[in-house]
């Protein structure tokens, strides 16, 4: 993709356009997995849990469980996701934009998901959270609205679906499959993190509608 779709441009180079920061974010992800994986002290220190963030504890783990995974099925699924969503985001971004919107929208989707768990009424649960796919959501809410119409395959549909119909159908599926088979989907977490990208989305699509229509037309 050449730099006409780039919707910022380009300045001089720095710590940030020297690298790819989506190879670093996977391979930090991956790291550390491997590091702490089945380590007794994730649930506490590392996972978000609402019931210790509402009682000020452990406020750094909005950070922390970004960077963790419940298992390798959980890592290889959110890593391979965003090794493409996340390339391309970047690429239209720019690297530094890139790293701290994926930052900014995986900490709004844990602030998120302890709200729900707040108006739940469940306040003497441990509900521990873990994974990148907060922040990849807000990826995908972004590409929702910067190129709605590119084609991408969702999970095991073997035909290409348009991102703007993609986005909200992923968030239905993984809450059916979090109902039905009664397994731990943080879906307050991927809601949060698609509305980060969306609001992100349409402050562009505002204040670049030419850079955007470009891209948009680009990505059809």
């Amino acid at each position: 993709m050449t730099g006409v779709y780039r919707i910022y441009p380009k300045r001089k180079k720095n710590f940030f356009s020297s690298m790819s920061i989506n190879t670093i974010l996977i391979a930090v992800n991956v790291i550390l997995f491997l590091i702490f994986f089945n380590q007794g002290f994730i649930e506490k220190f590392i996972a978000l849990d609402p019931f210790y963030i509402l009682n000020g504890s452990f406020l750094w783990t909005f950070l922390t469980s970004m960077f963790m995974h419940a298992n390798f099925l959980h890592l290889f699924v959110n890593m391979f996701s965003l090794m493409f969503v996340g390339s391309l985001v970047e690429k239209i971004l720019g690297p530094k934009r890139y790293f701290w919107f994926y930052l900014l929208s995986g900490l709004f989707a844990g602030l998120f998901f302890v709200l729900a768990y707040l108006f739940a009424g469940n306040l003497n649960l441990h509900v521990p959270a873990v994974g990148a796919s907060g922040a990849l959501f807000g990826l995908i809410g972004f590409l929702m609205l910067v190129t709605p119409n590119l084609p991408v395959y969702v999970m095991f549909i073997p035909i290409p679906i348009k991102m703007k119909y993609a986005a909200p159908g992923m968030l239905i599926i993984l809450w059916l499959i979090s109902r039905v088979g009664n397994i731990p989907i943080g879906n307050a977490a991927h809601l949060g993190g698609l509305i980060a990208g969306l609001g992100y989305g349409l402050y562009l699509r505002k204040a670049y509608k030419n850079k955007i229509r470009l891209i948009s037309r680009h990505f059809s």
